[in-house]
C-alpha cells in the first residue's frame, strides 16, 4: 500500500488495523516511504493538509465506514486511497461513492489482511477470552464466529467465487480448524523457552512487553518492544531455553568487556545487569543487548521468587507421567506452602483434575476443600469445576495423555549460567501428534472431516497446512511448528488463534466459562 502511493502521504488506521501495522513495521520505516503522519480514522481533531495524500487502512465494521464516511464528506487531505482489510459489502461502497462529493477518492481496494502477524509462521485475531461463547458454551457468540470467519477466509469462498478462481495447485492447501479444549493442558504449564516464557511471566502485548512493575527498571525500559522482525537477537533466541540464552547473552558481554579491557568476573545474570548498569557506553552500543539483559534478569527473579522449578517438575509430571499417589502428595505440599502463589496452586489441581477425572476415588474435591481451607479466593477454586465442564474428557476428542511417555532424556539441562538449573521440558501439545498424523496423510477423516464432504483426504503429503485454533493457541505450540518447518521439507505450515494465551488468559476463559454456565 505504502509502496504503491508515491509522495508525501499520511496513514489512517481504525482500532483494528492499528496493531495490525505496528507489528509489521515500524514508524522509522514508514518515514522512509515519505509516509509522515499516522494517526487512527476516529480522531476528528487532525489538521487539513491538503497537499498529503492520504492512505486510509481499515476493517469494513460499521463503525469504521461511518468514520470514512464523515471523513469523505470534510476531507482532510487532497487524495484518499482507500484499502479494506477484508471484502467490502457493495450497499457500502455505494454509501461512500454517494459522499465522495468533493471527488477525492483515487482508489479503493480490498488487501486480506485480517489478522495480527505475530511470528512468520503466527497469527492471531487477538481477540478477548471472555467473548467466545453464546448460550453455552458448545454455542458461538454471533459477534465471535462472524469475526473468525472473516479472518480465517479473509473473504467469503462462495460469495465471492471470482476471487478464487485461480490455477489449483497440485497439492491443495489445507485449513485444519482445530478446538483449543481438546487440549486444556499446554496453556496451563510454566515455560522455558525465550518468548513463551516472556509471554507467561510478563505479558507481550501487540509485540510490546510492559516492564512498569519491574523493581529497579530504568524509564526507558519500562515498555520493550519484542518483534521477531525487526529485532535479530529476538528472532535468532525466540526459541531458547533460559539457560542457552543467558549464555548467548554473556557472549555478547564478554565481547564488549574484551574490547573495553574490562575485568569485571561475570558469572550470572545478575552479574551481567551490574555490569550493563556499571557501564553507560555499552547501552549506547548494545541498546538492544541492555534491554535482553533486563528482561532475562526479569525472568530469573522471577524462576527464584515464584519457586519455578519446583512447580514446573510437578506440572511436566502431572502433563506427562501416571503416578497418582506421589502427585497428590506433592501437589498438597505445594498448596500448603505459603511462599507459592495462589494461581500456581490453582494451576496444579487443574492439571491433577484432567489428568485424574476419570479416576475412582480420585482427590479433586479433596483438593478443592484444601485449596479453601489455606486461604485460597473462590475465584480460583470455582476453575476446577469449569475446566471440566469445558474440556473434561466427554468434551474431548483426542486422548490428550497418550501422547506422554517418559523418555529416557529426563531433565534436560540449563546449562551456561550459574542461578539456572535443570527443569522438565518432557511436554509436547496435542497439536504435535496431530500435525505427525496429517503430514504422514494418516488422520482419520472420521475424526477430522472436511467442512463440506466434498474432498477426500489426500493420498500425497500435504505441502500448505494452515491451522487455526479456537479458543486460543499458545507459544509452546507455535515453537512446535517452527520446528518442524525448519526441519521438514517440502511442508509450510502456519499457526493461528483466536488469540495467543498464557495461562492467565486460558484461566480467564474457563473463568469465564464457569460463570456463565455453571451457576
Amino acid at each position: 500500500m505504502i509502496d504503491d502511493v508515491p509522495g508525501m502521504k499520511t496513514l489512517l488506521l481504525d482500532i483494528e488495523t492499528t496493531p495490525i501495522v505496528s507489528l509489521v513495521t515500524t514508524q522509522s520505516a514508514l518515514l522512509t516511504k515519505e509516509c509522515y503522519l499516522i494517526d487512527r480514522i476516529d480522531n476528528r481533531q487532525r489538521d487539513k493538509m491538503k497537499h498529503l495524500k492520504c492512505i486510509c487502512f481499515i476493517q469494513p465494521t460499521r463503525e469504521s465506514i461511518q468514520y470514512l464516511v464523515e471523513e469523505l464528506r470534510d476531507p482532510a487531505y487532497g487524495d484518499y486511497y482507500i484499502f479494506f482489510s477484508n471484502t467490502l459489502p457493495k450497499a457500502d461502497l455505494e454509501r461512500l461513492a454517494e459522499v465522495d462529493e468533493h471527488e477525492v477518492v483515487r482508489e479503493v481496494q480490498e488487501y486480506f489482511g485480517d489478522y495480527l502477524a505475530i511470528n512468520s509462521d503466527l497469527f492471531s485475531f487477538g481477540m478477548s477470552p471472555y467473548h467466545l461463547f453464546g448460550n453455552d458454551a458448545t454455542k458461538w457468540d454471533s459477534t465471535a464466529f462472524e469475526r473468525c470467519v472473516r479472518g480465517v477466509s479473509s473473504r467469503h469462498i462462495q460469495q465471492e467465487g471470482q476471487l478464487f478462481d485461480f490455477r489449483r495447485p497440485d497439492t491443495p492447501p489445507i485449513l485444519m480448524i482445530l478446538d483449543r479444549r481438546n487440549d486444556p493442558v499446554t496453556p496451563l504449564l510454566a515455560q522455558w523457552t525465550y518468548q513463551a516464557m516472556v509471554h507467561e511471566l510478563i505479558g507481550i502485548h501487540h509485540g510490546r512487553v510492559d516492564m512498569s512493575n519491574v523493581p529497579d527498571i530504568r524509564n526507558e525500559l519500562k515498555e520493550i518492544a519484542l518483534s521477531p522482525d525487526q529485532d535479530p537477537f529476538f528472532k535468532k533466541s525466540m526459541y531458547w531455553n533460559l539457560g542457552d540464552l543467558g549464555a548467548n547473552i554473556k557472549k555478547y558481554v564478554d565481547e564488549y568487556q574484551t574490547k573495553t579491557k574490562s575485568n569485571m568476573n561475570i558469572e550470572s545474570i545478575a552479574d551481567m545487569k551490574r555490569f550493563v548498569e556499571e557501564y553507560p557506553e555499552f547501552r549506547k552500543l548494545s541498546g538492544n543487548v541492555s534491554k535482553h539483559v533486563a528482561l532475562v534478569s526479569e525472568l530469573s527473579r522471577r524462576v527464584a521468587q515464584d519457586r519455578l522449578l519446583e512447580l514446573s517438575e510437578l506440572e511436566q509430571n502431572l502433563a506427562c507421567n501416571e503416578n497418582h499417589n506421589s502427585d497428590l502428595k506433592n501437589i498438597r505440599q505445594m498448596i500448603e506452602d505459603h511462599a507459592i502463589s495462589d494461581p500456581s496452586k490453582i494451576r496444579l489441581v487443574l492439571l491433577y483434575a484432567l489428568r485424574y477425572e476419570r479416576m475412582p476415588n480420585n482427590a479433586i474435591k479433596s483438593l478443592v476443600d484444601l485449596l479453601d481451607n489455606v486461604g485460597v479466593s473462590e475465584k480460583y477454586s470455582a476453575l476446577v469445576p469449569a475446566i471440566l465442564y469445558y474440556a473434561g474428557y466427554q468434551q474431548r476428542q483426542d486422548n490428550l495423555f497418550s501422547n506422554q511417555t517418559f523418555l529416557s532424556r529426563g531433565k534436560s539441562v540449563l546449562k551456561g549460567l550459574k542461578g539456572v538449573e535443570n527443569v522438565y521440558t518432557q511436554h509436547t501439545p496435542v497439536l504435535g501428534e496431530t500435525l505427525d498424523s496429517l503430514i504422514k496423510a494418516r488422520l482419520k477423516e472420521t475424526d477430522y472431516p472436511f467442512a463440506d464432504g466434498t474432498y477426500q483426504q489426500p493420498r500425497e503429503r500435504p505441502q500448505d497446512i494452515i491451522i487455526f485454533m479456537i479458543g486460543g493457541t499458545t507459544f509452546e505450540e507455535a515453537r512446535y511448528v517452527a520446528q518442524l518447518n525448519a526441519t521438514v521439507p517440502g511442508i509450510r505450515i502456519v499457526l493461528g488463534g483466536t488469540c495467543i494465551h498464557n495461562s492467565t488468559s486460558f484461566m480467564q476463559q474457563v473463568e469465564q466459562i464457569g460463570k456463565s454456565y455453571m451457576n
